[in-house]
Parts: C-alpha cells; sequence; structure tokens
C-alpha cells in the first residue's frame, strides 16, 4: 500500500504532533508489522521497550502480556509460529482477510469497496505486494498513516467502523485461541484491547 509509501515497521511518533495521535499510530504501526510477518530480534526488542506502568486498564495489562512474552520468545520459533498460524500448507489455521471474515469467501464485495475507498484516500497497493488489501496488516497500516497524515477525525472513524471493527474484534478472538499459537495470543490481547479502545475513542471525538 503507498501513499508517499506505507511502512510496515514502526511510525516516527516524534512527527506527529499530539501526543495522544502518536500514541495511536504507534499502535497501529507496531500491530500491523506484528501481523504483516514474524517478528524480528528487532521488532522483539522494540516490544520489550514499551511502557509497562499501567497495571490497571486492559490494554496495560496487554502490554505487560506482550512484553512478557516477548522477553521469552526465539525469532527462529515466531517464523514457524507464524507461518502455522498465516501461512500453513495451502493455508494456515486462520485466514487474516476482512472479506473472509465478513462473507465466508475472499475476493468478495467487502475488498470491492475497500479498494474504492483507499482509491478515494490517495493509497494504492505497492508493486511488490501481491495479496488483497483487506489483510488485517495493510488495513492497520492505512490507520497508521490517516493518523500519522492529520486526516480528519470523522474520516479516520469511517474507516475504522467499515474495514476494521467490523470483523478485527472476531479475528482477533480466534487468533488468541488458535492451537499453534504462543507469542501471537498475546498479540490478539493486546489487538482486542486497542481495538476497542479506538472505538470508544473515535465515538467520543468524532
Amino acid at each position: 500500500m503507498q501513499n508517499s509509501e506505507v511502512k510496515n515497521d514502526v511510525v516516527n511518533v516524534a512527527t506527529v504532533e499530539s501526543s495522544d495521535q502518536a500514541r495511536r499510530a504507534a499502535f497501529y504501526s507496531l500491530l500491523a508489522g506484528l501481523l504483516r510477518n514474524a517478528p524480528d530480534a528487532d521488532v522483539l526488542a522494540y516490544c520489550l521497550s514499551l511502557d509497562t506502568t499501567d497495571q490497571k486498564s486492559e490494554l496495560g495489562a496487554a502490554i505487560n502480556t506482550l512484553v512478557l512474552a516477548a522477553k521469552h520468545s526465539d525469532p527462529q520459533r515466531l517464523k514457524e509460529e507464524f507461518h502455522e498460524l498465516f501461512i500453513g500448507l495451502g493455508r494456515g489455521e486462520l485466514v487474516p482477510y476482512g472479506s473472509w471474515y465478513q462473507t465466508g469467501f475472499l475476493m468478495e464485495r467487502p475488498l470491492g469497496q475497500l479498494r474504492a475507498d483507499l482509491a478515494k484516500l490517495g493509497f494504492e497497493r505497492s508493486d511488490d505486494v501481491h495479496e488483497p488489501e483487506d489483510h488485517i496488516a495493510a488495513l492497520m497500516e492505512v490507520m497508521a498513516m490517516l493518523i500519522y497524515e492529520g486526516a480528519p477525525q470523522e474520516q479516520q472513524q469511517l474507516f475504522f467502523e467499515t474495514h476494521i471493527s467490523s470483523w478485527a474484534k472476531d479475528f482477533m478472538k480466534d487468533l488468541s485461541v488458535a492451537e499453534t499459537a504462543t507469542f501471537y495470543r498475546s498479540v490478539a490481547r493486546l489487538g482486542s484491547a486497542f481495538v476497542a479502545i479506538e472505538s470508544q475513542y473515535l465515538n467520543l471525538t468524532a
């Protein structure tokens, strides 16, 4: 996905003016990176650097769980876990695409609507990306870029509600109980907590 180029790594939060917006962009970017590829040593190190002082909220608990999981994870084993979950031999245990969760099939109407909305926003798929645009990681990347570029809150809310919140909760729930998931159960908990908070935040600020 491109719009001055969407990156898979963590958004440079220093360039986002509001601390709240920086935090939102960073969470979206982190989730995108974790769901796009198996985390390498650098990504694990970033996870270990997350603020763990919040001991009361569900998001704080999820961050602490992710940090603990990262502390005890090996990059090679994570590659195997990621492959089993999302790639597999023909298909992984989970299918991380919006059309699949919303219709039971790939490349269905939700993907067509997404492509139209992305075109209106000025996003296009990178030449080296061959998977459909409704991959959960790609959608997280788009939200990160909308925040990074200062898109109107109403625009962010519409994209989030149309293309993410409509199915991400179910995806994260499935990921949390996937048989082959170990580290990724902590990712699921973080994703669930963050999507719930985003829904509240966007409804309050729209």
